[in-house]
């Protein structure tokens, strides 16, 4: 499924559009923005992450990236233009660099 900018759909997704998805299918309401899910749970440390979790991304105080975690440090995400949904590490030195929020 490729990336696209404000979708929300297995068109085309971004990255909170996907997570908003994904919750939805499963019973759960989500925000529609990463900035906003992230004040929709409850914070757990990278240490204890469950399959399922949403792993979400910051830099300069601003979360640009949300995530959903599959286990064994690896999220499925819609990552940028250009790309498709796909799973990715979460300790990658870039994504190390970001502040995590879970």
């Amino acid at each position: 499924v490729p990336y696209v900018w404000g979708g929300t759909s297995p068109s085309g997704f971004d990255c909170s559009g996907l997570v908003q998805y994904v919750c939805a299918k499963n019973g759960i309401s989500v925000s529609r923005v990463a900035d906003a899910q992230a004040t929709n749970g409850t914070y757990v440390s990278r240490e204890n992450l469950q399959p399922g979790d949403l792993v979400f991304f910051a830099n300069g105080g601003y979360i640009h990236h949300v995530g959903i975690y599959i286990g064994n440090g690896q999220m499925i995400h819609a990552p940028q233009t250009g790309d498709v949904v796909k799973i990715s590490s979460i300790n990658t030195p870039y994504r190390l660099d970001r502040k995590s929020v879970v």
